[in-house]
């Protein structure tokens, strides 16, 4: 019995050691392992706010002297250096109310304006991003970002038809595929560039890749659909089909698939923020560690989550000043020459995408590049999911004719760079030369954009 029993003993031992070799087998292999899971049993901290990070700032309250040095002091020289134009807002704001009636000078200096305040906006975003977890954070941050373009958007829609020359619609259009193509193009093309200078290549996540251009793949094609049907129809108009059926089907088409589009964006933010944030977050949590100033980042003071609301707060109302003056200027810059289709697609996205141009760069020169990704690829699906849809139902509630029937040349332009950018992203490795040839596409871009007639003189989606 006593045998049968040291036996027994023996064997349980010896299944005990069993299992903890292959546990340490498996726990191996985790580590060895290059690509992240998304571990349903890793401990995760639910609390809203990040404790001892990077965020943290020492301080609590507010503070207002060491505030505006902080802001001034920005996260990058680059950054610091816009803040400079801060003496624009309210010479911008001044001039509105002294001088309407100069126009060109109105809507100069705040197109300048729009700078520093959307950079200010941008960097008490990202303040605000770092006290929270990974994803969300990034979330908050886009998002904010976005809320400069939104703001845009509303304000054209809301000025469109109020006077007999003020067609806004075809510069919102404009403006939804030149801001998409802005992150593509020349934020994305300035990433590479930019930390290609310092290192042979960088190398990327195929999972942020993959689900960036995969998306926007999707959205191109759901921001064709409208404009496809349209031009395959348009020369097929007769007494049975009238061209009033047909702008009014496409318009219905635009509305349908924007209702689609934002189910698709909820669908996003879900897989982004809780199905499969683990991924992420640990992605994100590696690129942290590549950051090469990551000591002088963490000795940067930064805001309190009190002055972050209160900056964003004081940012984003001078934001939406200038935005609404600058629109208000947009018929007399168009009847001076300028064309509506030039300034929807380069202008306007150049000075809504400012903050964020500038954050990704900052973060590529640091060989963040994942982090860059996602400031590239995440406002890009954001225009696309989510601002362009949300335009068109605005636009229904208002009952003004807005739709997703662009110009086909522009909408072929989207689609071609996404294939390209898709392409560039493929292999998981950028270098100098493919960010440069981003950026070049884009000139060409703007080159025939200049040159195109305005949409009261040809169009191929306008009755």
């Amino acid at each position: 019995m006593g045998s049968i029993r040291s036996t027994h003993s023996q064997n349980a031992e010896l299944r005990l050691r069993g299992s903890d070799q292959s546990k340490t087998v498996q726990e191996k292999r985790s580590q060895n392992s290059i690509l992240p899971t998304n571990s349903t049993t890793s401990k995760r901290v639910w609390a809203l706010f990040r404790v001892d990070t990077a965020g943290e700032s020492g301080r609590s309250g507010i503070h207002p002297w060491h505030l505006l040095k902080v802001c001034f002091r920005s996260v990058c020289t680059l950054s610091m250096v816009v803040n400079i134009l801060w003496p624009f807002v309210p010479a911008a704001i001044a001039i509105y109310f002294a001088r309407p009636d100069l126009h060109v000078w109105i809507f100069s200096l705040n197109y300048i304006a729009m700078v520093p305040s959307a950079n200010v906006l941008g960097f008490a975003g990202g303040e605000l991003a770092k006290k929270l977890p990974k994803m969300i954070g990034i979330v908050v941050e886009t998002t904010l970002g976005a809320v400069v373009e939104l703001v845009l958007f509303m304000v054209l829609l809301y000025n469109h038809g109020r006077t007999e020359h003020s067609d806004l619609i075809p510069v919102i259009q404009a403006a939804i595929l030149g801001s998409i193509m802005a992150n593509l193009l020349l934020c994305l093309g300035m990433c590479f560039f930019v930390g290609g200078i310092k290192r042979h290549e960088q190398t990327f996540h195929e999972a942020i890749s993959e689900v960036g251009t995969g998306l926007l793949l999707v959205a191109g094609f759901g921001l064709l659909i409208p404009s496809a049907f349209y031009s395959a129809l348009r020369g097929s108009v007769n007494d049975h089909f009238t061209l009033a059926q047909l702008n009014e089907y496409a318009l219905t088409i635009s509305r349908a698939t924007s209702v689609i589009l934002l189910v698709a964006f909820l669908t996003y933010l879900f897989f982004n923020l809780h199905s499969h944030n683990s991924i992420f977050d640990e992605i994100l949590e590696k690129d942290e560690h590549h950051d090469e100033d990551r000591h002088e980042e963490a000795a940067r003071a930064k805001l309190t989550m009190t002055e972050c609301f209160v900056v964003i707060a004081i940012s984003l109302t001078c934001v939406c000043m200038s935005a609404v003056f600058l629109v208000q200027e947009i018929e007399y810059i168009v009847e001076r020459g300028v064309s509506d289709n030039f300034l929807g697609l380069i202008l306007v996205p150049l000075v809504e995408k400012a903050a964020e141009h500038l954050t990704a760069i900052d973060e590529a020169w640091d060989n963040q590049i994942n982090f860059a990704l996602f400031h590239c690829l995440a406002p890009s699906i954001q225009t696309a999911l989510l601002n362009a849809p949300l335009t068109v139902i605005v636009g229904w509630g208002m009952d003004k004719d807005m739709s997703l029937n662009f110009e086909i040349f522009m909408v072929v332009l989207l689609v071609l760079s996404i294939l390209v950018v898709g392409n560039f992203l493929r292999d998981g490795k950028s270098n100098y030369l493919e960010g440069a040839l981003c950026v070049l596409v884009y000139f060409i871009i703007a080159v025939c954009t200049w040159y195109y007639p305005p949409v009261h003189m040809a169009s191929t989606n306008q009755s």
